[in-house]
C-alpha cells in the first residue's frame, strides 16, 4: 500500500464566500454532470456495445472542470489517453462523444479514434495521444506558434504522473522555459500508472513538482480534490502565460477511485487495497464542494436533484443519439490514411 506524503485537505483554508453563487453552481454541475455521464459509460460498458478502451476520470473530476473554467474558450487544450473529464469540461459535445465511443460515423472523430482519441476544435479539444507524454512535444508546438503569431492563447496540456517517466516530458519543458510559452503543464497525480505506485517508480525523497522546479520553471503542488484550488491556481497561471511569464507546472493530486482501464475498480487484484480506496471516497471532489455549498447555504437537495435529472436526461438522449447513429461506411475506410 502507497504510503502518502499528501492528502486532500477539504475546504478548510478555502474562503468560498469570495466566489459568485452562479460561478459554485456551475462547477458543481460540471463535476455532477462528469460524474453521472461516466457512470453510465461504466455501467452499460460489459454489454460490449462501446467498441473502444475507456479510462474513466471518476475522482479525478475537479482537475478538469476547476482548469478548463479557468481557461478561456479561445485556449486550447491537448490531453493524454484519460479524456473524458478534459473533453466534457472543455465544453465537447456529448452526442459526439459517445458516438465516438459507439465507434459510429458521427463521432467526434469519426469513429476513428475511441475514448482515447476525442477532439472538438470549435471549443479548443484540440487533440489526445495514448502514448504516455506523447501529448506534451505536440501541445508545446502548439504554445510556440500561439507565441510566434501573438494570438494571447494559452495551452492547456494534461498527463498523467508516469509522463514524467518520459524523455519527451523534460526536453518539452526545458525548450518552454527557454522560450517562455504560454503554457500551463497539468500533471495529473493519481499514484499510479496501470498498477505500478509512484514509490515503486519515483524515489520517495523526491515530490514530482520539486523536480519540475529544478528546471527553472514556477512549480506548485495542489490538492485536486479542493475545486476551487485548481481553479485559482490555474487562473493565476493563465493569467501570467498570456502577459508574456512564461510557463507554470502544477501537480494536482487527487485519486482515481476506478481502475486504470474498463469498468469497475481493479483493487482486488491486490495492487492497492480496498481501505486505501475507501479513504480516499471521504474526500470525493463532488462530495466536498456540495458540502461546503450547503454550509454556506448555497445549494440545497432540490437544487442537487434538478441538476441530476437535467443530466439524466442529456445522458440518455446522448446514448439513443449514438445508437441510432449509423456505422462508418466500407469505402471511406482508406479516409485520413496516409501511408503509401
Amino acid at each position: 500500500m502507497v504510503k502518502y506524503k499528501y492528502k486532500g485537505q477539504g475546504y478548510s483554508n478555502t474562503d468560498i464566500n469570495k466566489y459568485s453563487k452562479e460561478l459554485l453552481l456551475n462547477l458543481l454541475f460540471s463535476m455532477i454532470r462528469i460524474r453521472m455521464i461516466e457512470e453510465t459509460i461504466e455501467s452499460k460498458y460489459h454489454e460490449d456495445q462501446m467498441k473502444s478502451p475507456i479510462h474513466l476520470v471518476i475522482g479525478q473530476e475537479a482537475t478538469s472542470v476547476g482548469a478548463c473554467a479557468a481557461l478561456k474558450v479561445t485556449d486550447h487544450i491537448y490531453s493524454s489517453h484519460r479524456t473524458h473529464g478534459n473533453y466534457l469540461a472543455k465544453g465537447g459535445d456529448l452526442k459526439a462523444m459517445m458516438s465516438e465511443l459507439f465507434c459510429r460515423a458521427n463521432g467526434c472523430c469519426g469513429s476513428r479514434g475511441g475514448s482515447m482519441h476525442l477532439i472538438d476544435k470549435s471549443v479548443g479539444m484540440m487533440s489526445t495521444s495514448a502514448i504516455v507524454s506523447g501529448i506534451v512535444p505536440i501541445a508545446n508546438g502548439a504554445a510556440m506558434a500561439s507565441k510566434m503569431k501573438n494570438e494571447g492563447r494559452v495551452i492547456g496540456v494534461f498527463f498523467g504522473d508516469a509522463a514524467m517517466e518520459e524523455g519527451a516530458f523534460w526536453e518539452s519543458l526545458n525548450f518552454a522555459i527557454l522560450k517562455k510559452l504560454p503554457i500551463i503543464y497539468l500533471c495529473e497525480n493519481n499514484f499510479y500508472s496501470v498498477c505500478t505506485p509512484l514509490d515503486k517508480r519515483q524515489p520517495a525523497s523526491v515530490e514530482l513538482f520539486d523536480k519540475a522546479a529544478g528546471f527553472g520553471i514556477e512549480a506548485k503542488q495542489i490538492d485536486a480534490t479542493n475545486l476551487l484550488l485548481v481553479y485559482e491556481t490555474v487562473l493565476e497561471a493563465a493569467e501570467k502565460a498570456r502577459n508574456g511569464g512564461g510557463p507554470t507546472f502544477i501537480e494536482n493530486v487527487a485519486y482515481r477511485l476506478r481502475g486504470h482501464g474498463g469498468a469497475g475498480d481493479d483493487s482486488k487484484s491486490g495492487y492497492r487495497g480496498l481501505d486505501e480506496v475507501d479513504s480516499w471516497q471521504n474526500i470525493c471532489p463532488i462530495h466536498t464542494l456540495q458540502n461546503e455549498m450547503k454550509n454556506h447555504n448555497l445549494i440545497d437537495e432540490n437544487t442537487i436533484n434538478d441538476f441530476q435529472n437535467r443530466t439524466q436526461l442529456e445522458i440518455d438522449e446522448a446514448f439513443h443519439h449514438a445508437v441510432s447513429s449509423p456505422n462508418p461506411s466500407e469505402d471511406s475506410l482508406m479516409q485520413h490514411v496516409y501511408a503509401d
